[in-house]
């Protein structure tokens, strides 16, 4: 390579060695492959560097990486993507692809349910859902506060007003979830760990508010999530339970999940 130029094969080995970077996240070439709708052989082709795809294809895969074409002249680690605060290089090794990207298979895409023990009445339960949806590499989550929940506290309780959306990231033993509302009124870190269950659909974890320490309310409480899969039917049936309740209205699993008779360690 000289002059700045390089080779037809030193721009596929660039390409097919960024390729397998990006890759890793991923449990599996054949569901990644599937997501980006390219052959599998001849995806394997590009992660070899024994070929070079289209620029229809390469446009989308740097769409769904969410880089761009520079992939074919620099190693990807080195791309700085400009107005990606997590992609800063500062934070590269601590908040970048590897701790961004979360697999279907650690936190599938969907609606969950979630219940927890109330901050402000420690003898009542939020239950809430939540959509968790996916952007290139990146996964995101939103929902809504209680209706009344903003009411009893004198603050506005539109559809608007209510709406919390999040960053989910994978951390050593499960994912983590920084949350707020518009902006940033309020907001929470969430940290879930998959439970042992009979669909293994279950996450247990903690959510902690973002509020100055008061002795009214609590500011971290545990959380149990519940996936229930990517039918909208059922999410809006299950939404029509969402907000506060009793313990004895808590299903059975959650229940039990919470431990409610036990301190939170």
């Amino acid at each position: 390579m000289t002059g700045g130029k390089r080779s037809p094969s030193e721009l596929r080995d660039m390409f097919g060695a960024n390729l397998r970077i990006l890759a890793r996240p991923y449990p599996s070439i054949s569901e990644l492959s599937r997501r980006l709708g390219v052959n599998r052989t001849q995806f394997n082709r590009y992660l070899s560097g024994e070929s070079f795809p289209r620029p229809d294809i390469l446009a989308r895969i740097c769409t769904f990486f969410n880089v761009d074409a520079r992939i074919l002249l620099e190693p990807v680690d080195e791309i700085s993507r400009e107005g990606q605060l997590l992609s800063d290089p500062y934070l590269h090794d601590f908040f970048g692809r590897q701790s961004a990207t979360v697999t279907e298979i650690q936190f599938p895409s969907g609606f969950y349910r979630f219940s927890r023990r109330s901050f402000i009445h420690p003898d009542q339960f939020v239950v809430g859902l939540v959509h968790v949806t996916r952007k290139n590499d990146a996964t995101f989550l939103r929902g809504f506060e209680p209706r009344i929940a903003l009411a009893q506290q004198g603050l506005p309780h539109d559809s608007k007003s209510r709406e919390f959306r999040g960053l989910v990231v994978r951390q050593d033993d499960g994912i983590a979830a920084l949350v707020s509302r518009r902006g940033a009124v309020t907001g929470s870190f969430n940290y879930l760990a998959r439970e042992a269950s009979f669909e293994n659909n279950f996450w247990v974890g903690y959510v902690a508010r973002t509020i100055r320490e008061t002795v009214t309310s609590a500011r971290i409480e545990r959380i149990v999530y519940e996936h229930l899969g990517t039918d909208w039917r059922q999410a809006r049936s299950v939404a029509r339970t969402t907000g506060f309740c009793d313990r004895d209205d808590l299903l059975p699993f959650h229940l039990r999940l919470l431990r409610p008779d036990t301190p939170f360690q």
